[in-house]
């Protein structure tokens, strides 16, 4: 975005590791939780199984391999940041928003921009239920890249008019991608393990 960072590596046999990383770094760490609004709501038929294919921003981190760890060294994006809430003013999460068409097929996309989020969604009720949005929490996230795009899989389960589960797949979306290194599971000495699956109960 028109910004230019040098550092200096003082080093004898650290590698450097660069690596899409979960979207919710940038500009600062601010929330966990990323949300996805859909460009039109979708309707799902009851007791069906459907997939559905979003996009998400990428980040990417630099990472320092030495003898023991990785550590993150930076985390860049050449994507604009927003902030949304899910549920109230009391008792709401802050979330890193963004606004996807949705996509039957896999869309193409510039891996160094935007990757693709497959959406596995069963609708467990007996009734017609609309979708407008979805929320993942990052500490679940499992991103799988390749050359030529940067994917997650995830699954949710609609349990109600208003209530839906949302967790991550530990499988790549296409044969020959590699598995990210996980941001969060690096910080796992400076945070509390938590849930990684996020339970929307203030509306989808």
């Amino acid at each position: 975005m028109g910004e230019e960072v040098e550092d200096i590596l003082l080093s004898n046999d650290s590698k450097i590791l660069i690596n899409p990383v979960e979207p919710v770094n940038k500009p600062q760490e601010l929330t966990p939780h990323f949300l996805i609004e859909f460009e039109k709501s979708i309707f799902i038929e009851p007791n069906a199984k459907k997939t559905i294919f979003v996009k998400f921003p990428v980040e990417i981190g630099v990472f320092v391999h030495g003898k023991k760890k990785f550590q993150i060294l930076d985390v860049l994006t050449l994507n604009k940041q927003k902030f949304t809430l899910y549920g109230d003013v009391v008792s709401g999460v802050i979330c890193k928003y963004w606004k996807s068409e949705v996509y039957s097929t896999i869309p193409d996309t510039n891996p160094v921009y935007k990757g693709v989020i497959e959406i596995n969604l069963t609708n467990t009720t007996a009734r017609w239920v609309e979708v407008t949005q979805t929320v993942f929490a990052a500490h679940g996230m499992k991103i799988y890249y390749s050359d030529d795009r940067v994917a997650m899989r995830a699954n949710m389960r609609i349990v109600g008019k208003k209530v839906a589960e949302v967790d991550f797949v530990n499988s790549p979306l296409e044969k020959g991608m590699k598995r990210s290194l996980e941001l969060y599971t690096s910080r796992l000495t400076k945070i509390p393990v938590v849930a990684t699956r996020f339970l929307m109960d203030e509306g989808i």
